[in-house]
C-alpha cells in the first residue's frame, strides 16, 4: 500500500450525521473494521486526529476520543511527535480480547462476462509475447551498457526546467510537432523515402500502430496475408481485430507472394519485415518488393511495413524501404525507437500514406490519449542535434562485433549441433538444428540454464519446415556470447545424449 507523509487517505471512509447516530461510534467501528480486515497494514500511519477531523468534517476532540479508544484495544500505537500507526502486532497475533473478525458479506459467483466473437475466434492462434529478460541470446534487446546516458540526462534536465506545459500537459495525441519533423527529416534523408510530417503519427510504441491500423481496416473475417514464420505482437494485434491470417511461406527472397495470390487474391491487408524479416532474417528482395507492391494496388489492399531492426546493417548498404519504391501510397510505414534507443521509452511512430492522413488524424485525435510529452521533447533534440545519427553509427559498429563474435564461438563449440546463420542487419540471427532435436526441448533445457533461445516454431502460425532457434546477440557483450554459446553447447551435447559424434554426422549428412 502507498505511504503518504500525512497519513493514508481514507477516501472510502463516511460518516452519517442524524439523530440516532453516534459519530464517534461510527469512526470507530470503521477504523477496527479496516484494520481487522488487513485494509489498513500493520505498521501503517493513520491520519492526524486533525486531519482526519477536517476530511471529514467532524470535531477534532471526536477523532482523538477514536484513537485513544483503539489505542486502549492495542489496534493502533501513538509516537510522540510521529503520529498514530496501525499496531505491528495484529499480523503477527490477534489479541484474543478483540471480538470477533469481521465476517465477509456474501458472495454470489463471479459472472463470467462473454467474450467478443472476433476474440473468442483468435484465441486458438494468439500466443504469448517472448520474455524479454536481459540474459545470453534475448532478441529485441538494444546493448543498454552501450547507451550515452548521461547525455540524455543533460537533454531530460534541460526540459524539466523548461515550460510545464510541454512537460506536465496533456500534450498533442498526434506527437510532439518537432518530434514528428525530425522524424521525417530522418526518414528522408537515410531511409529514402519521401515524406513530411504531417505524415507521422507518434505512438506508443509499433504495437499500438499494429492494434490502430486494425481497427482502422479490418472488419471480421478480412483476410490479411502475415508471414510464416513471422511477428508475434503483429499477428495478436490483427488477429484481436478479427482479421482472418493468411499464413505465407518465406523463401530466400521473403514472403512468397505468389502463393498468398493463390490462398487469398482479395487480402485486405499484408504484414511483413522487408529489411529483416522476423524472424528468419531474410532480406526481401527488389523482385519481391515489387510484386507485393503490384498485388496490393491490385487488390485495393495496404502493405504495413514494419522496419523494427532496419538501421542496423553490416558491410554494403541494405536495400531501399519498401515504403521508398511505392508510388502509389499502399504502404503504410511503422517504425520504433525500441530497438535504436530503449525499449522502456514506448515510443514508436506511423508513416501514413498522403490519402489516409486526414483519417488517421481525425481517429487519433478522437480515441487516443497520446504519448508522454517529455520523452518526445528530450528525443527531437536528441535527433536534431545529431546525436541519434551518431549513436546509430555506433551501434552499428558494436553490434557488427557482437554478431562476429557469435558466429565465431559458433563455429569453434556448435559445429555439428547448430548451425547458426549469419545475418547481413538486424539484432539477431537463427541457428537450424540437427535432424533429431526438438526446439521446443532445446529451448526449454536452455532456459533452465539462464539461456534465451527462442524456437522458431513460436513464431508461427502452421507448421514450418525450419527447426532451430532464435538467437539475439545485441544485447550481450563478446565476452559474454561466448560463455552462453559454452552454455548452450552443452545443454545440445546433453540432449543428444553424449553422441556429439552421431549428430555432427547427421548434420554433415543433411
Amino acid at each position: 500500500m502507498v505511504k503518504y507523509p500525512a497519513g493514508t487517505l481514507l477516501l472510502d471512509l463516511k460518516i452519517e450525521k442524524g439523530p440516532g447516530k453516534t459519530v464517534s461510534s461510527q469512526l470507530q467501528l470503521a477504523l477496527r473494521d479496516r484494520i481487522l480486515a488487513g485494509r489498513l497494514e500493520p505498521g501503517e500511519r493513520l491520519p492526524s486526529s486533525r486531519t482526519l477531523a477536517r476530511e471529514l468534517g467532524i470535531s477534532r476532540t471526536t477523532t482523538i476520543d477514536v484513537y485513544e479508544r483503539l489505542a486502549a484495544e492495542g489496534l493502533i500505537t501513538s509516537k510522540v511527535g510521529a503520529g498514530s500507526f496501525v499496531s505491528t502486532a495484529i499480523g503477527q497475533d490477534r489479541p484474543e480480547e478483540i471480538e470477533g473478525p469481521i465476517e465477509e458479506e456474501a458472495r454470489e459467483p463471479h459472472h463470467v462476462p462473454a467474450l467478443s466473437r472476433a476474440l473468442v475466434k483468435a484465441s486458438a492462434l494468439i500466443s504469448e509475447r517472448l520474455p524479454h529478460r536481459t540474459r545470453c541470446f534475448t532478441t529485441a534487446l538494444p546493448a543498454f551498457d552501450a547507451f550515452p546516458m548521461a547525455l540524455w540526462s543533460r537533454l531530460m534536465a534541460k526540459h524539466w526546467r523548461s515550460g510545464r506545459d510541454i512537460v506536465m500537459g496533456y500534450g498533442d495525441p498526434l506527437g510532439y510537432w518537432p518530434l514528428r519533423r525530425a522524424i521525417a527529416a530522418h526518414l528522408r534523408a537515410n531511409r529514402g523515402i519521401s515524406c513530411e510530417a504531417e505524415q507521422i503519427f507518434i505512438l506508443c510504441g509499433a504495437q499500438e500502430a499494429f492494434q490502430l491500423i486494425g481497427s482502422l481496416f479490418i472488419d471480421p473475417g478480412d483476410k490479411v496475408w502475415f508471414e510464416n514464420p513471422g511477428a508475434i505482437g503483429a499477428r495478436n494485434s490483427l488477429l484481436a481485430s478479427g482479421a482472418e491470417l493468411v499464413p505465407l511461406p518465406i523463401d530466400r527472397d521473403g514472403m512468397v507472394v505468389d502463393e498468398g495470390l493463390r490462398l487469398a487474391p482479395d487480402f485486405r491487408l499484408a504484414f511483413v519485415t522487408p529489411m529483416h524479416q522476423q524472424p528468419l532474417g531474410v532480406t526481401m528482395s527488389l523482385k519481391r518488393r515489387f510484386a507485393l507492391l503490384r498485388a496490393a494496388e491490385r487488390a485495393g489492399a495496404f502493405i504495413v511495413e514494419d522496419d523494427y531492426d532496419g538501421e542496423f546493417y553490416y558491410g554494403k548498404r541494405p536495400l531501399p524501404t519498401l515504403k521508398s519504391i511505392d508510388t502509389k501510397g499502399c504502404v503504410i510505414y511503422v517504425g520504433t525507437f525500441s530497438k535504436t534507443l530503449f525499449p522502456a521509452m514506448r515510443l514508436g511512430y506511423l508513416l501514413a500514406p498522403e490519402p489516409l492522413v486526414e483519417v488517421f488524424e481525425k481517429v487519433v485525435r478522437s480515441y487516443l490519449h497520446g504519448v508522454a510529452s517529455n520523452p518526445q521533447v528530450v528525443l527531437a533534440d536528441f535527433i536534431e542535434q545529431g546525436h541519434f545519427a551518431t549513436h546509430v553509427r555506433r551501434m552499428r559498429k558494436i553490434y557488427a562485433e557482437r554478431h562476429q563474435a557469435l558466429l565465431n564461438a559458433a563455429r569453434k563449440r556448435l559445429s555439428g549441433l547448430l548451425d547458426v546463420v549469419p545475418t547481413n542487419s538486424g539484432l539477431h540471427t537463427i541457428g537450424h538444428l540437427p535432424p533429431g532435436l526438438c526446439e521446443a526441448t532445446v529451448s526449454e533445457a536452455a532456459a533452465e540454464r539462464e539461456i534465451t533461445a527462442a524456437p522458431i516454431g513460436a513464431f508461427s502460425l502452421t507448421p514450418v519446415d525450419h527447426q532451430g532457434l532464435v538467437l539475439g546477440f545485441s544485447g550481450t557483450p563478446p565476452r559474454d556470447i561466448r560463455a552462453g554459446i559454452d552454455v548452450l553447447g552443452e545443454v545440445l551435447e546433453s540432449l543428444c545424449g553424449g553422441n556429439t559424434a552421431g549428430a555432427r554426422k547427421r548434420a554433415a549428412v543433411s
